[in-house]
């Protein structure tokens, strides 16, 4: 059930006083009571909200009485985490997407926090003129256990991600989601069978990081394949369920689907046998989960084409505070 909002600063009790009294700037402020934001309006908020993080100033934004906030899978008081330690929000990358018929906006982007740059991305949901939610994820390396094994990626510019798509070429809703969603069902105890399609060229960037048709990654050797050939040979058979999957922003003009969830790894299998006899021996041997919001890109063939994924360790089989009953 949602909680009413709270704010991290106490001195700041009166501030829906103030908000009431002083509509916020740029998008639209009069929205009529059940009234969903356009793609631009939606844009808008989004804007609101990164100028305002930059800033460090929450309170400046039209927060509904019972906004829900959180950050790396644990609901926060609005105003904390980031909004405490945020040196500068990236411009070098910004990726919008919207969904105006769910009244939700998406971003991935990056966060400067005292020098120190992270893959960034939240989604938000708008009502009735009014921040309701917002999902945030600030994936910094220093915390992961495997940060040492892997190279550090850069988040850059990826034109196929803002192309609209002609109105002829676009999937539904409903497809775009089965197409995510049978990426998760081939990544689950993946044995080498395909429950999704793929485009030839499709790629896929992990918190920065090209993990295909890149073979400078030694702790993943199949990274040099393309998807569905990496998934082909089974090679992610150590991931044993993809739960509490969610898809809060479907974006039908651009053909996007942004997916939250969970990777749960048991930790229990050790070497295995890709399906070319490969010999391999998994990088995970303790009980261990990611939490995750990933953005597939599919083309007018229904094939997943671009993968943007941000992804950070939290404790094995941890909940998700955003139900799946409670996300648009």
């Amino acid at each position: 059930m949602p909680r009413p909002i709270a704010f991290l600063r106490p001195a700041l009790l009166g501030i829906f006083v103030l908000l009431a009294a002083v509509p916020a700037a740029g998008a639209a402020n009069s929205i009529p009571n059940g009234q969903l934001c356009d793609r631009e309006c939606l844009y808008g908020f989004l804007d609101q909200y990164l100028d305002a993080l930059n800033d460090k100033d929450p309170f400046r934004l039209p927060w509904a009485d019972d906004a829900r906030f959180s950050e790396n899978n644990v609901m926060l008081m609005v105003g904390d985490g980031v909004w405490n330690t945020v040196t500068k929000v990236g411009t070098d990358f910004k990726l919008r997407f919207a969904d105006p018929e769910q009244g939700t906006v998406g971003y991935f982007g990056e966060v400067d926090e005292s020098g120190v740059v992270s893959p960034f991305a939240l989604w938000m949901e708008v009502r009735n003129g009014k921040i309701t939610k917002v999902e945030t994820q600030v994936r910094r390396a220093a915390d992961e256990a495997l940060a040492a094994l892997i190279p550090k990626g850069e988040m850059t510019e990826k034109p196929v991600l803002n192309e609209v798509m002609p109105p002829k070429d676009r999937l539904t809703r409903e497809r775009l989601i089965a197409l995510a969603d049978g990426y998760f069902d081939t990544l689950q105890q993946n044995n080498g069978q395909l429950f999704t399609e793929f485009a030839d060229d499709c790629e896929r960037v992990e918190n920065g990081l090209k993990t295909t048709h890149n073979d400078q990654i030694k702790a993943i050797p199949v990274a040099r394949l393309g998807c569905a050939e990496q998934f082909k040979l089974g090679n992610f058979i150590y991931d044993d369920r993809l739960r509490g999957r969610r898809y809060p922003v479907v974006d039908v003009e651009r053909g996007l689907v942004l997916a939250a969830g969970f990777i749960d790894h048991s930790g229990r299998i050790g070497e295995y046998t890709l399906t070319d006899g490969t010999k391999m021996v998994s990088p995970i041997r303790r009980p261990h989960s990611f939490y995750l919001l990933e953005l597939f890109k599919m083309n007018k063939k229904g094939q997943i084409q671009q993968i943007e994924s941000i992804f950070m360790t939290v404790p094995y089989h941890m909940p998700s505070p955003w139900e799946a009953n409670d996300t648009p």
